[in-house]
Order: structure tokens, then sequence, then C-alpha cells
């Protein structure tokens, strides 16, 4: 076991994500994402956005919708493949009293337009429906209107959410990884049971995540012109230069709010865990859009060489694009169990 593992083993506990709130650099401006509290108030948000979408009998896209088209359609969004008909969606999903509801849970009624489950919406709150009208398309009703409210005939919960976050679903791939993180003391949420899967990890928040497994002392502070003394990643950031796992840049910074690539979480990973790609080699391992003369080419293999989630054993690797939360826990995450 090598001894970034045995730190791994004996100390990790003390690894939280959730790092301290992003500071202003002088001259700049940060910039929080909004996410919604959950993911039901997601599909809510989403499914808001075809208010007045006409009624089509049949419709299944935003140029027209019927009650079990636009359900289906605003589900897929967060991935969630729904059968076609009302009387289909009634048959999946956990039941739910109606004083139990929660955003996002799908809304049946019966004896619309013909016997039995005919009608489905998803329950937007406030005792409102957002559903395919046949009068105003798209469109929020009450549930107990005098028109729906007789017609009320059950509701169903399709995602279901971690008792730990609501705004991450229990067969979102990830969620082994955040699960286990979160038992294990590593990664702590947000308040009201938030995770934030989707918000980036910046430069600073990695060296200070890697600084908390390898809890090194540097020799000294001042590398970066941007990082001063006061910042609350200093310290941390200096130990992970001097440990050569984050490095700076040509004109002298370190870019410490800058969010994080894809790219470079493999490299650090790769470097604070000493990852072996084995006997196979990185050609085993390959991205179609990295190409084997690449500079980071073994570090990005290693990500699909040692995933033991799905979630990196992709045909692309979109380098490019940010680390979240999600992703760069799931990278720590089987660094943690490699063999």
């Amino acid at each position: 076991m090598n001894k970034f593992k045995k730190i791994v083993a004996s100390g990790l506990a003390s690894l939280v994500l959730a790092t301290a709130a992003p500071v202003a650099l002088p001259g700049t401006q940060t910039h929080i994402e909004v996410e919604a509290a959950s993911i039901g108030e997601s599909l809510v948000n989403y499914g808001k956005k075809f208010m007045g979408v006409p009624y089509v009998f049949g419709g299944t896209t935003p140029k027209g919708f019927d009650c079990s088209g636009y359900t289906q359609y605003v589900y897929k969004s967060q991935g969630v493949t729904l059968p076609r008909t009302a009387d289909q969606q009634y048959k999946v999903g956990k039941a739910v009293s109606k004083s139990q509801l929660a955003p996002g849970d799908l809304v049946f009624f019966a004896n619309t337009y013909k016997p039995g489950i005919s009608h489905v919406g998803i329950y937007a709150g406030g005792n409102l429906v957002l559903n395919a009208t046949s009068s105003k398309g798209i469109a929020l009703v009450s549930i107990n209107s005098s028109y729906w409210g007789p017609k009320y005939a059950g509701a169903k919960r399709v995602i279901e959410t971690s008792d730990k976050f609501v705004d991450i679903v229990k067969n979102d791939p990830t969620y082994p990884a955040i699960e286990a993180l979160t038992d294990d003391g590593i990664i702590q949420g947000y308040e009201g049971k938030l995770f934030k899967p989707s918000e980036p990890v910046t430069r600073g928040q990695a060296a200070a995540i890697i600084n908390r497994v390898l809890k090194s002392e540097p020799n000294e502070i001042a590398y970066f012109k941007d990082v001063s003394v006061s910042n609350p990643f200093a310290k941390d950031i200096a130990a992970i230069r001097e440990a050569g796992i984050i490095t700076g840049f040509a004109d002298g910074t370190f870019k410490p709010y800058a969010n994080m690539s894809r790219t470079e979480m493999a490299i650090i990973v790769h470097k604070a865990f000493e990852l072996k790609l084995g006997n196979a080699g990185a050609a085993a391992y390959s991205y179609a859009d990295v190409n084997s003369s690449y500079w980071a080419y073994e570090p990005i293999a290693s990500m699909k060489a040692i995933d033991a989630t799905g979630v990196f054993k992709t045909d692309k690797y979109n380098g490019g694009s940010k680390a979240t939360r999600a992703i760069f826990s799931t990278a720590i995450y089987n660094a943690m169990n490699a063999k």
C-alpha cells in the first residue's frame, strides 16, 4: 500500500467537499449556481417552460402535448422513462397520499374523457397541478377545483431521492460514491438536505480537498501572485504545489476560484493516489475524444481503468467540461477503492 493509500485508510474522515464559500478576488465577481431545492422542483421548473403549449391528442413534443405525452417528456429531462399513457403511468412508482404530495409527484384523475384513469399531471405544490388541459394547453390547475376535485384518483412518486439529499436520485450512477463518502464522513452536504451535485469544484477547493488527505505543511506560502497569505486556501495550494500535484500557470497565477476541468481532475487524482493502469496500459481505457499523444492521456485513461461505478466508462471523456461535486466525488471514491 503506497503512502497516499495509507493516509486514505486512516485519515480520510476529515476530507469534506463542502469547502469554504467562494470569496471574490479584487475586481471580479463570483457566480454561485442556483439550483432547485429538489429533483421534484427541477421537474416542475422545467415543465413550466411549456406553459401555454397547445393540447394535441397524441402529442408528445413541445409542438403540442396530451397529458401523458407531457409528463413523459418532462420526466425524460431527469433521465426517467415513463410509459406512454396515463393508465400505464398509474401502474408505476410508489403511491403517495394526498396529504403527502411533493413537487414532481404524478397526480392522476379518473372519468374525464373516458371511464377509469384518464388524465395525469405533475404536482407543482400549493395544491396546483401542472398538466395539459384541452382548453388552455399546458397550465396550472387547482387539485381541489369543482371540476378536478371530484375526479382526483391518486398520486405516484416515481423519482426516489436519497434519504440524505433531496437533489440526488438513488439510481444516479454517482450516488454510490456520494453515499459511501457521506457515510464515512468524507463529504458534507449543505443546509436543506442538498448536495448540489452539479456545482463545480474550483481549483482552490480541489487543493484543499487533496491536502486534507495528505495533511502536508508547506515550506512557504507565497508562490502565486493571485493567492495572498490571507486566502482561505493559501496553505493547501502551497502544499499541493510543493507536492507537484496542482501547479500554477505561466503568468504566475493559480486561479483559485476558476472551475476545475475534468482533465485537471484526472491529473490530480492520478498523482495523489499514484494510480496504475496495470499490464493493459492506457490504450485499453482510451476515449474517442482523447488522442494517444495528448499529454494527459494516461491520467484520463486511469479514470476509466479504476472506475467501479460506470460513470467514466463512456465513449468520450469531455475533459474540457467542469468537474462537478458529483463527478469529483466519484473520482475520489474510485481512487480510494482502486486495486
